[in-house]
């Protein structure tokens, strides 16, 4: 079994102080095998920020894979935006915007979705595409999971415009072995195979630490995988630490990932031993 704990948009600069001693406390009480932030560490790109975010980086017990959001590079400055966005990312976050990690049951894959032409919208290059596919060649016996900021499908009540190439990248990730799709960006949590791919299972995360909340209280996800099954279970800030709440196991089957009716939730369950 493998452990992902997957976080996103800790906005520092728009965070809730107050949480963050439990999401961490949270984090080593569920003793991840990895730990997934899919962006958005600061709300405006400032040193300072990105200073808060490194001290809270180096508090997690666990291994970090993380990729920027949008947030992480400067709006108000446009030669810093144009020239040198990720400047302050690499100095403080990660030298690597596109990481990956791999073991003998998984590989993660990280990739970088801003586009610092747009404040807003993403984009998923042609190129990007070929190397996410390339890494993934031959690993059909491992989960591969895929993370980015901007999710690659939008529910019919999202505003936001999907980012350039998503549909693209979306059925490319399909047909060369990816499993899973980690997002942010949009501050709420959920879990489904995607509707136009389901062979791919999309699990987004909602906000982490910003009190910029849309509709549901700071969460994060955690992933339990097993052989062809992964448990997706969402924490919930309640009172004054993370508890479990909303869990769904999916299996992969002839048609892709299917929801298994009546499966009783583990991730909240001690660790098991790793194989």
């Amino acid at each position: 079994m493998r452990r992902i704990l997957h976080l996103s948009d800790l906005h520092y600069g728009k965070a809730d102080a107050d949480l963050e001693g439990p999401l961490l406390a949270a984090i080593s009480k569920l003793k991840p095998d990895l730990v997934v932030i899919s962006g958005d560490f600061t709300q405006r790109a400032r040193r300072r920020q990105f200073r808060q975010a490194a001290a809270f980086l180096a508090r997690v017990e666990a291994p970090v894979l993380s990729v920027p959001g949008n947030h992480d590079t400067p709006i108000d400055n446009l030669y810093r935006r144009f020239v040198t966005p990720f400047n302050r990312y690499k100095s403080h976050i990660s030298p690597n915007l596109e990481p990956m990690v791999e073991d003998e049951k998984m590989q993660v894959v990280g990739v970088n979705t801003v586009n610092r032409f747009s404040w807003q919208r993403g984009r998923f290059s042609g190129r990007t595409v070929r190397r996410v596919c390339g890494a993934f060649a031959g690993q059909n016996d491992k989960l591969n999971v895929v993370v980015v900021h901007h999710p690659l499908e939008h529910g019919p009540t999202v505003e936001k415009r999907l980012m350039r190439g998503a549909s693209a990248a979306l059925q490319a990730l399909s047909d060369c072995g990816a499993d899973v799709v980690l997002s942010g960006h949009l501050h709420t949590a959920s879990a489904a195979p995607f509707t136009a791919a389901p062979g791919l299972l999309f699990v987004q995360a909602g906000t982490g630490l910003s009190t910029r909340l849309r509709g549901e209280t700071n969460n994060f996800n955690v992933l339990d995988t097993e052989e062809g099954r992964v448990c997706v279970t969402t924490w919930d800030a309640k009172g004054t630490g993370f508890v479990p709440g909303d869990s769904a196991t999916y299996a992969r089957g002839p048609a892709g990932w299917e929801r298994v009716a009546g499966e009783a939730e583990f991730s909240a369950r001690p660790r098991m031993a790793r194989a």
